[in-house]
């Protein structure tokens, strides 16, 4: 049975609306594995060992900290920059402290400049792989394990690179439920 006239127009306008909802839908995921593949915005790669392959060739990794606005926690890197090989394991701590007489959780959001750089650093283990929790008045040091992938020196335009800047932002979450609960107790204990 072919429709005809107005439910014709009917059926195509959602029919529309319905690929439209599905692409919105599928932008975000694919968004995120093409920047994880091409290293595009800065994304790095994830692993869970380091590199089989140390090259002597080394380049500078600079580190950098910051807070989005509304946050209300003091954040800075330890250490400035370091020197290491490529497909050597850095080791680089943070530090994040909460100055104030609550309970607050944070999430880093991170990148890599330049971007080409992106598709070869690597991270093991990364505080930005989780949700942190600062009590008032706590201060810890996050540590960020990584390294450069020494196939980096046969990329067309990342060869050229001689340094690379990890930046972090920590911007407020919802507090989870688990941590809200422990603030709760430890509260109570307090008083």
């Amino acid at each position: 049975m072919a429709l005809s006239g107005p439910a014709k127009t009917v059926a195509q306008t959602v029919s529309v609306v319905v690929l439209m909802g599905g692409l919105a839908w599928a932008s975000v995921p694919f968004y995120d594995w093409f920047c994880r593949v091409t290293g595009f915005g800065g994304v790095t790669n994830v692993s869970e060992t380091g590199s089989d392959v140390i090259l002597d060739k080394t380049i500078k990794i600079r580190f950098d900290a910051s807070l989005e606005r509304e946050m209300s926690w003091e954040f800075k890197a330890l250490q400035p920059e370091m020197t290491i090989r490529l497909g050597e394991t850095g080791l680089a701590f943070y530090e994040a402290y909460n100055p104030t007489d609550r309970p607050i959780a944070g999430q880093a959001s991170y990148n890599v400049a330049p971007y080409d750089a992106g598709a070869f650093f690597t991270k093991i283990e990364c505080f930005c792989f989780t949700e942190q929790v600062l009590m008032p008045g706590e201060r810890v040091e996050m540590p960020v394990t990584f390294y450069v992938d020494p196939e980096i020196v046969e990329d067309r335009d990342a060869k050229y690179t001689k340094h690379i800047t990890l930046s972090y932002t920590f911007y407020e979450i919802d507090m989870p439920e688990t941590a809200a609960l422990d603030a709760a107790t430890e509260t109570t204990q307090t008083n």
